[in-house]
């Protein structure tokens, strides 16, 4: 799909507190959980817009998709099986600008949202937002011991360009760890007792 035109300066400046919906459905594989989006993201209306981010190239790399997908795309994740939500929703210039309230205030959206949905695995994009949202101080990236409405938890580096932690091999890499993980949960939930 084209990328829809670029926004302006302006347009960026002018989206604090704008919001992109949810890209949810019923038995999800995945649902990603952004820390929330970015003014180049409100002023698009679409999920890991702002050029330099990761997160496309990542769900690539681990074969969550058959080739790099644009924002725009966004809404068609649901085909194959994935879906994305934040912490907060309003648009911000920096997750910084966020409070602790907020991003819990957000956890108990996200677990009321994994009970009514039932996606296989929820995955939380950045290791100091789950910390804070979730009240898990000392939470390491990866599959996490507790369960999020009968869903896996786990937690993702923040695939943002800033985050220099983390490079695109490493990104791909985990993202790769959490789809295996997700495929082989999902198969044993449809072998388990009672499956076939």
């Amino acid at each position: 799909m084209e990328r829809t035109d670029r926004p302006t300066p302006e347009d960026v400046a002018a989206a604090d507190g704008l919001t992109i919906p949810d890209v949810v459905a019923d038995g999800l594989l995945v649902l990603f959980v952004g820390i929330n989006p970015g003014r180049y993201s409100g002023a698009t209306g679409h999920h890991f817009a702002r050029p330099g981010n990761r997160f496309w190239k990542a769900l690539h790399r681990a074969g969550f998709t058959d080739r790099v997908w644009s924002p725009d795309e966004d809404r068609d994740l649901p085909s194959v099986g994935l879906g994305v939500t934040n912490l907060v929703a309003r648009t911000t210039r920096a997750a910084a600008e966020l409070d602790r309230a907020e991003l819990r205030a957000g956890a108990g959206r996200v677990e009321r949202l994994a009970s009514v949905h039932r996606p296989t695995v929820v995955a939380v994009l950045g290791i100091g937002a789950f910390r804070t949202a979730f009240d898990r101080p000392r939470a390491v990236l990866g599959a996490q011991p507790e369960h999020l409405g009968p869903a896996l938890l786990w937690v993702l580096p923040n695939p943002s360009g800033l985050n220099a932690h983390h490079q695109l091999d490493d990104l791909g890499r985990r993202f790769r760890e959490l789809r295996d993980a997700a495929v082989a949960a999902r198969r044993s939930a449809s072998t388990g007792p009672g499956g076939s």
